[in-house]
């Protein structure tokens, strides 16, 4: 890539301003110790989107997003705008049918020191690293709502679930070549026993598993792999699933590391610009009270670093100073400390500077 990073920012609602200023931050720290200079141009998207120009995603937006080498979002919506029509989430939706990113990337690491927040007993969960593979423009979650019918007591609504071969495919062989990567072992995740979207899903994933042969796979029920993840998540390696199940299950999988503020995405197509967000929503009580966990935004600049900028040393080192800090109990209320969102992240960059002067 060229020498600075063309980085469109849409803070959002709610927290989302707060944490994406500190992760351009460090990446602009990051970038800055390896000779790489950061552009940020922003947008509107949301809730803020909504009152500003009446529509959740302005052209506006769309068009420096797919402009820019990459996207980092905030967050979108809140209770404020539970009766807009559209809803601000329906900008979510519009980026990324608009960016063509179908492979959203959820990685749930429990680092040294996270095991303490977890709902869960920290020797079940300690060491745990799961990277979920989510299926992101298809199934129910993107399908055609029908809208309602009918009077009461007997409306009705309907929301479609489809898959094509073509979808399941190319997000199937991103999983593969992402466990290939790692300790070769690939969960599929379905509903073969009730839906034939699921059985389609399955038989697509085996074909794609042949041109991969030194990875293991596993088929698993959604509801099986739910339980399995609480009683046993160091077995998972890569989990493959689709829409909305992946959005269920890496909801979950925040049990492990103890707050959804800890955990990064990446949604990567082909050609265009990616998309790196934090998993959090945009936490309305939260905002100017300097609680907000700001890991999960710093942990997708890290990502960015990784797929986006082709540097995995500098995203590795982002995580290290990221694990450094929490090791040191630096952390916010959300996962039982006491630290601001400032000081989380003024941590984050000293174990970042320190890193690169050793």
């Amino acid at each position: 890539m060229s020498p600075t990073l063309r980085l469109c920012v849409l803070p959002g609602d709610g927290i989302g301003p707060e944490v994406t200023e500190i992760a351009c931050s460090v990446l602009e720290r990051a970038l800055a110790g390896a000779g790489l200079s950061l552009s940020i141009e922003t947008g509107l998207i949301g809730g803020a989107a909504l009152d500003a120009a009446g529509d959740p995603l302005p052209a506006a937006a769309l068009a420096a997003a797919r402009q820019a080498d990459a996207v980092l979002l905030g967050a979108v919506g809140g209770p404020r705008w539970d009766q807009a029509r559209p809803r601000p989430e329906a900008g979510l939706l519009a980026l990324r049918a608009g960016l063509g990113v179908f492979a959203n990337l959820r990685p749930v690491q429990v680092w040294s020191g996270l095991e303490r927040s977890s709902v869960l007993r920290p020797e079940r969960v300690a060491g745990a690293d799961i990277l979920f593979v989510r299926e992101l423009t298809g199934g129910a979650y993107f399908g055609r709502p029908q809208g309602e019918t009918g009077t009461a007591p007997d409306r009705r609504a309907v929301d479609t679930t489809a898959y094509g071969e073509t979808e399941i495919r190319r997000v199937a062989e991103v999983a593969f070549q992402a466990a290939e990567a790692r300790r070769r072992h690939l969960t599929s995740v379905d509903k073969a026993n009730v839906l034939a979207t699921s059985r389609l899903w399955r038989t697509v994933v085996d074909e794609v598993a042949a041109q991969h042969p030194t990875v293991t796979v596993a088929h698993l029920l959604v509801d099986s792999c739910a339980l399995r993840l609480l009683q046993a998540p160091r077995e998972f390696d890569v989990v493959l699933t689709e829409n909305l199940f992946g959005d269920i299950l890496t909801d979950e999988a925040a049990a492990l590391v103890g707050s959804l503020g800890v955990l990064p995405s990446a949604s990567l197509g082909t050609g265009g610009p990616a998309l790196y967000e934090p998993v959090h929503g945009s936490a309305p009580d939260l905002v100017g009270r300097q609680q907000a966990n700001p890991l999960g935004a710093i942990g997708s600049a890290a990502l960015c670093l990784r797929h986006s900028v082709g540097r995995p040393d500098l995203a590795a080192a982002v995580e290290a100073a990221i694990a450094a800090t929490i090791a040191a109990g630096q952390c916010t209320p959300d996962l039982g400390g006491s630290a601001t969102t400032g000081a989380v992240a003024a941590a984050v960059l000293t174990a970042l500077d320190r890193s690169a002067a050793a």
